[in-house]
């Protein structure tokens, strides 16, 4: 229940009961969210607020929203490893539009950026990679 007496804002309040209900399973990828007027009735919330709390789980890469449809779970992606040199400089960012829409990914997940001497820059969603650093093995020693 949203506790109006909080000093937590209600729509993170809001986003905190959604975020638990997919981490529990009782939101499933996919399964589409309740509406915004369903969401204002339940939590008594106006629908800046549910919006606002929306806008928090989407920025989280939790949910997607499509116009005129409404939010859904977000499905889990297959994880990729990803090899990186030793030598690599990795940084993480947020995506610019084209990058996101190259990558099909939603609004709110970052991209890794791997910089590697005499390679190409590679741009990764976040989301759906693990890197591994390459550590060359030791030769044996006498």
């Amino acid at each position: 229940m949203i506790d109006f007496g909080s000093d937590r804002p209600v729509h993170r309040q809001l986003a905190d009961i959604i975020r638990e209900d997919i981490a529990a399973g009782r939101l499933k990828a996919g399964q589409a969210l309740p509406s915004e007027t369903r969401l204002m009735q339940q939590y008594e919330l106006g629908r800046v607020a549910v919006r606002q709390a929306l806008g928090v789980l989407r920025s989280e890469g939790l949910i997607v929203t499509v116009k005129r449809e409404g939010s859904y779970v977000r499905p889990q992606v297959p994880v990729e490893r990803v090899s990186v040199e030793r030598t690599a400089e990795v940084t993480a960012r947020m995506p610019s539009p084209d990058e996101r829409k190259e990558l099909d990914i939603p609004e709110g997940v970052p991209v890794f950026v791997i910089k590697q001497p005499r390679k190409r820059n590679r741009v990764l969603a976040a989301d759906r990679t693990i890197l591994v650093w390459d550590i060359p093995s030791q030769g044996a020693s006498a």
